[in-house]
């Protein structure tokens, strides 16, 4: 018989073994991983983030929340074009959207590329409008090179050959020098053919002779002083199309990529020495049972990480902090659960009746301090901005892990020994001293 029971102990110790060898092990191949997939904050990696202000462009147009939607959709294919990714774009209360670039270094370029409409249209010497944005394929505009010349140009797309050619001819029957047909890209109303053409910084981007009929769909938007870079803006300008309403800046801000790697350093930082003060005191004061919490609350932090990976979720400052205010709710809850069986163990009862008994007794307290924290935390959510709102996603998700390892999985383990009955008569090792305990 006793052969047995020291084989159920065995089996129950080499069970924790092996659970803690296979997060041990698990947690070594692939936190890194996850640590360096999960999307930073314009706070952590620098960016650029604006807010803007909605209103309606003329008065027939009510600013609701479908207009705002298509608004947000609008800025979405702008953004597509300067190729940040994991881009925050979002609606706050009732006329208002934010827009956070993070990694973002050219500010002013995307600051135009946000709120610019370009309105492209062909004209003539009178400034006869000959064709508008509505005659051209929708997305039809693409970076490209001119055949000859090998310089950047944008190649667009007509929807009728015919009409190109109609306009074609209706610019032939001007004497030269005036059988010009201008691409004029317009950013703003009022300016003429002829008080544009002298200017050097012109929206007239091209202005050819037209000396044939033309029966073509291809149209080139070609300068002398085109780069690369703004022929690509320049075509996802076009395809964006027009933005529904105006965009007023309300306030804008601007973190540089140096400001925002030192903000990270220190911010892991101070979560290394916060985390690991939290673990000292639980291994000096617990003893034992302080092991268990290091234990779980290091797979704690683990499936956290795992977890807001899996929701491309984008972590900044405050995304931080909570996940070291959610350390601390799980230390609260292992704490709750070890002073419940202290107290069971000072009353005299045996190691297996205190562990159940305090593991009882601790639940409730723990489910109402946490139910209240998610419910804050929803409201801060609902309520605040960007920066707050991952504050609060990040809490809801180190509250809701934190039942699964810092409840259950701390009980699990502890359970494991305390079953195996090789923790029975030694209270020192939770803390407790013989003199404490009431005789029954």
């Amino acid at each position: 018989m006793k052969n047995k029971k020291r084989g159920v102990k065995k089996w129950r110790i080499a069970v924790f073994f092996l659970i803690v060898s296979f997060f041990a092990g698990l947690i070594a191949v692939n936190v890194t991983d996850h640590a360096e997939d999960i999307s930073l904050g314009l706070d952590l990696q620098g960016g650029f983030e604006v807010l803007y202000e909605v209103t309606p462009i003329d008065e027939s147009q009510e600013v609701d929340r479908d207009l705002l939607t298509d608004t947000v959709a609008a800025i979405n294919a702008r953004i597509d074009v300067l190729g940040v990714s994991e881009p925050n774009v979002r609606i706050e209360g009732e006329d208002r959207i934010r827009v956070q670039l993070a990694g973002v270094t050219d500010q002013q370029t995307a600051r135009e590329l946000l709120s610019t409409e370009a309105r492209l249209s062909l004209r003539d010497v009178e400034d006869n409008l000959l064709l508008d944005g509505s005659d051209f394929v929708e997305g039809g505009a693409s970076p490209n090179f001119h055949a000859e010349t090998n310089r950047p140009i944008v190649s667009i797309t007509l929807r009728d050959a015919n009409q190109m050619a109609e306009v074609s001819q209706q610019v032939m029957e001007y004497d030269p020098p005036d059988n010009v047909m201008a691409i004029w890209l317009d950013y703003e109303e009022g300016d003429t053919f002829a008080e544009e053409i002298n200017k050097e910084d012109s929206k007239i981007v091209s202005a050819p002779s037209v000396n044939r009929t033309l029966r073509t769909t291809d149209i080139m938007i070609e300068s002398q002083t085109f780069t690369v870079e703004e022929t690509r803006h320049l075509a996802g300008i076009l395809n964006a199309g027009a933005l529904p309403v105006q965009l007023d800046e309300v306030y804008s801000n601007s973190v540089g990529a140096s400001l925002g790697e030192r903000a990270m350093d220190l911010a892991v930082t101070a979560g290394f020495i916060g985390v690991a003060l939290i673990f000292a005191y639980m291994l000096l004061y617990y003893r034992f049972m302080g092991i268990m919490a290091v234990i779980t609350l290091s797979v704690y932090i683990y499936f956290v990480l795992v977890v807001f990976n899996w929701m491309n979720a984008v972590l900044t400052l405050p995304g931080i902090a909570a996940l070291i205010l959610g350390v601390g709710m799980a230390v609260d809850a292992n704490i709750i659960t070890y002073e419940r069986i202290k107290d069971e163990l000072r009353s005299g009862k045996s190691m297996m009746s205190a562990f159940k008994s305090g593991s009882r007794r601790s639940l409730s307290t723990i489910l109402d301090a946490n139910i209240t924290t998610i419910l804050a935390a929803g409201v801060l959510f609902y309520y605040g901005n960007s920066a707050v709102q991952g504050f609060a996603v990040m809490l809801i998700t180190s509250i809701l892990v934190s039942f699964i390892t810092a409840v259950y999985g701390s009980r699990l383990l502890l359970g494991l020994w305390v079953n195996s009955r090789i923790l029975n008569k030694k209270p020192k090792l939770f803390g407790v001293k013989e003199s404490e305990i009431s005789e029954l």
